[in-house]
């Protein structure tokens, strides 16, 4: 299956620093979301992370905001 490697990425959000784990497919569609909004990584996973209804998994709470994105019809498919 495509994009199905987890991998660990270390980010700063909001002055602090953070890790997620999420499969490669996932983080390459964060980053089209935050390029499309003219935003750092960063600034998109801080912005969904303060959206959270329920503090809990930043993981599992991008994955569902990369949905979302998707269920929009915004998510291009990769050219390759």
């Amino acid at each position: 299956m495509t994009g199905a490697q987890m991998r660990k990425h270390s980010l700063s959000i909001r002055g602090h620093r953070t890790s997620i784990t999420l499969e490669d497919a996932f983080m390459e569609a964060l980053r089209q979301m935050a390029a499309e909004r003219g935003l750092a990584l960063a600034a998109l996973v801080a912005e969904i992370d303060a959206a959270q209804e329920t503090p809990g998994n930043l993981s599992s709470a991008l994955r569902l905001a990369v949905l979302d994105w998707a269920l929009q019809g915004k998510a291009r498919p990769d050219p390759d």
